[in-house]
């Protein structure tokens, strides 16, 4: 097994009847999660009469829409069809979802570009509702991230071995470019717990080649408080070397 896919952690016990199984959804929905958030809330606080703060803002949605599309992309080509293989037709909610995701994705894209193309004196006008849409299709995100981590989760389950589900993941994993990699980790890693961080980083760095995983390292950094960062060091064995930091 490739061990990159660490990123499979256990049901908690809270939320499980029976012995742990693999949950190929917890990791990345909690990068999700962090980047829907954190991108909202920029959104709503940009400065839209400064040019930096008003391009960086955009950008950041942007990068959150083209990793919404991804992601869409990835369950579609490899969750989807392992589900409907031994359950037919089983992913067909959240399917569906995508579809009407992909519209949204569309609507907000051409919101975002038709706000920077805008008079300043339209701008405040247009990023108000720009915002309260990303926050609508944020709330539908979170839904149908539920659903899918319960009721999607517990067909895998039914129907699969953890070992089956591995093998999969690792699959979708080697599809990933480097770059979305490392777009994924400068979310994922930040929002999850110090145990699930130091499973995940843990096999990145078992897997990876050095410099690709010093360059998760150097993405993943600045968004680490220091107390977080040296609860990684000492679990992975890297120096708990000062750096700077940004409570994102």
């Amino acid at each position: 097994m490739n061990t990159a896919a660490a990123d499979l952690l256990p049901v908690p016990a809270t939320t499980r009847a029976a012995a742990p199984r693999v949950d190929l959804y917890a990791p990345i929905h909690k990068a999700l999660r962090h980047f829907m958030t954190d991108t909202l809330h920029r959104v709503g606080r940009m400065d839209v009469f400064d040019a930096g703060d008003f391009q960086a803002a955009l950008d950041q949605l942007g990068a959150l829409l083209d990793q919404c599309v991804a992601h869409i992309e990835h369950e579609n080509a490899f969750v989807h069809t392992t589900i409907d293989a031994r359950a037919p037709r089983g992913s067909t909610r959240t399917a569906d979802d995508h579809i009407e995701h992909l519209d949204s994705i569309d609507a907000l894209r051409a919101e975002a570009a038709a706000l920077r193309e805008a008079a300043l004196s339209e701008r405040l006008g247009l990023a108000l509702r720009l915002y309260r849409h990303l926050a609508l299709f944020v709330a539908e995100n979170f839904q149908h991230m539920h659903f899918e981590e319960t009721q999607n989760n517990a067909l895998l389950w039914a129907h699969y071995s953890d070992a089956e589900l591995f093998e999969m993941h690792d699959r979708l994993l080697a599809s990933i470019a480097p770059a979305e990699h490392l777009r994924i980790a400068r979310w994922m890693v930040p929002a999850l717990s110090p145990a699930e961080r130091a499973i995940v980083v843990g096999g990145m760095q078992a897997e990876a080649p050095p410099a690709a995983f010093a360059a998760t390292l150097d993405v993943v950094r600045p968004h680490l408080d220091e107390t977080a960062w040296n609860k990684l060091a000492r679990a992975i064995g890297v120096p708990q070397q000062p750096g700077p930091v940004e409570l994102r």
